[in-house]
């Protein structure tokens, strides 16, 4: 995968031959410094621009025309500040003509799994920094979308709460199984959650390192202090800080 944009009428190379590959159900991260690409790869895996060179594959199929082929969650939630949660979150099926109906009913059977039960009716602005961030991974789950691009989902938590939505996170992905594509800062973020975790180089962006985590699952929190999860973060903290 090749991009490049025109800044000040210069030519930025965005993307410089990036190659990675996420199987079906499988948890994938994506790491590396500010300004590699990160979220410039996503933007072009869900459709919102095109590669100058390369191609995205679906079950082995070029698709050149990817807008509503997975559900995205970028980095800021986006709630609509004079919708309540249940308007929210059913957005996705709302946008398709889908049986809104059908849709709220759905939502409101998920709001317990993800941690909003009694604020169906509630504005955003009552939510905390956590809740809202649930509210918009469950308006991405509702999208209905085998595949899942979170971009720096709890970046801006605190954490604590940062925490307590990794193990969450995991709870419901191995509930539902979604292929999940994910981009955090975060070196110990991406070891407990990922099944492998992509290194990319400063700009322009390439795979410096594909790494599996061979960790158990189920994970319990417990696995940031054993020999081999410390073992593994020292392994991407050497990809990020030698060239």
């Amino acid at each position: 995968m090749h991009k490049a944009y025109r800044v000040n009428g210069q030519k930025v190379q965005a993307l410089a031959g990036v190659s990675l590959r996420a199987a079906a159900g499988t948890f994938v991260t994506i790491i590396g410094p500010s300004g590699c690409g990160k979220s410039t790869l996503f933007s072009i895996i869900c459709g919102l621009q095109q590669p100058d060179r390369g191609e995205i594959h679906f079950d082995g199929v070029t698709v050149r025309e990817r807008a509503g082929t997975v559900g995205y969650m970028p980095q800021r939630d986006l709630l609509m500040p004079w919708r309540r949660v249940l308007d929210n979150v059913i957005l996705g099926p709302e946008v398709r003509g889908d049986d809104t109906a059908a849709a709220r009913r759905e939502a409101r059977e998920l709001l317990p799994l993800f941690g909003l039960e009694g604020f169906a009716d509630s504005y955003p602005a009552a939510l905390s920094g956590g809740m809202r961030q649930r509210a918009a991974l469950l308006r991405t789950f509702l999208c209905q979308k085998d595949v899942m691009l979170l971009d720096e989902p709890f970046g801006a938590l605190d954490a604590i709460t940062r925490n307590s939505l990794q193990r969450w996170l995991l709870h419901v992905w191995q509930r539902f199984r979604h292929t999940i594509l994910f981009i955090t800062h975060d070196v110990e973020e991406a070891v407990f959650l990922s099944d492998y975790v992509h290194v990319l180089t400063p700009r322009p962006g390439r795979v410096r390192l594909e790494l599996d985590i061979p960790l158990p699952r189920p994970r319990a929190r417990e696995v940031v202090f054993s020999p081999e999860f410390a073992a593994l973060k020292q392994q991407l903290l050497d990809a990020l800080t030698n060239g």
